[in-house]
């Protein structure tokens, strides 16, 4: 064979060498590209998930802030309750109390009074607690006009 035959071959061999060079470099930057692009979509992706979350996590913490508070008023409003129970009670103990105390008196001021006119205490106790839960009944306010007793 010749020398210049064997150089053309030489040379067509390099140059289909380096063109298949290119095609491989060019396929390969493709694959990169897409690459690139497919990481871009999922930090997006992964951006709007995490506003998302956080979005979420601010609903969740101001309704357990709100179910917190909820909790604190029904608390709030069952220890006044109470607290004016304790002062109903108390005051059904003075009451009873001044209602003993007078009707010792009146015994004392005509003896035989009371029996003839009231059947005891027994039975006034039952009429004060009857009225007592009469004025409970009427939403917590007293039903009979500032606590006035029935005859």
């Amino acid at each position: 064979m010749e020398t210049w035959l064997i150089v053309v071959i030489v040379v067509a061999v390099l140059i289909v060498l380096a063109l298949i060079a290119l095609a491989v470099a060019k396929r390969g930057g493709a694959a990169k590209a897409r690459k690139q692009e497919q990481a871009r979509e999922h930090l997006q992706e992964a951006q709007l998930r995490a506003t998302r979350a956080e979005k979420e996590q601010a609903l969740a913490d101001e309704q357990a802030a709100r179910a917190r508070r909820e909790r604190a008023e029904v608390e709030e409003r069952a220890a006044q309750a109470e607290r004016e129970a304790q002062e109903r009670l108390s005051t059904a103990a003075q009451e009873r109390s001044a209602a003993e105390e007078l009707r010792a008196k009146a015994e004392k001021l005509a003896p035989g009074l009371s029996h003839d006119g009231h059947s005891g205490s027994a039975q006034d106790a039952d009429m004060t607690q009857t009225i007592r839960r009469e004025d409970i009944r009427t939403d917590g306010t007293e039903g009979t006009g500032g606590g006035a007793t029935r005859a």
